[in-house]
């Protein structure tokens, strides 16, 4: 079994998290009622969700 090798960067940033937290989100993720609607509807592909 292969160990794993010590990585300074991850090391860094897990510090990190502990003092500041975690960081924001680069894009905030809209709820599906305020995302645009698409132009072209998918055509749905073997649904069974009887």
């Amino acid at each position: 079994m292969k160990r794993k090798k010590f990585d300074v960067k991850k090391e860094v940033k897990g510090i990190a998290r502990e003092r500041i937290g975690s960081p924001k989100p680069a894009r905030v993720i809209k709820p599906k009622s305020e995302r645009p609607k698409p132009k072209h509807k998918k055509l749905p592909l073997n649904e069974s969700n009887d």
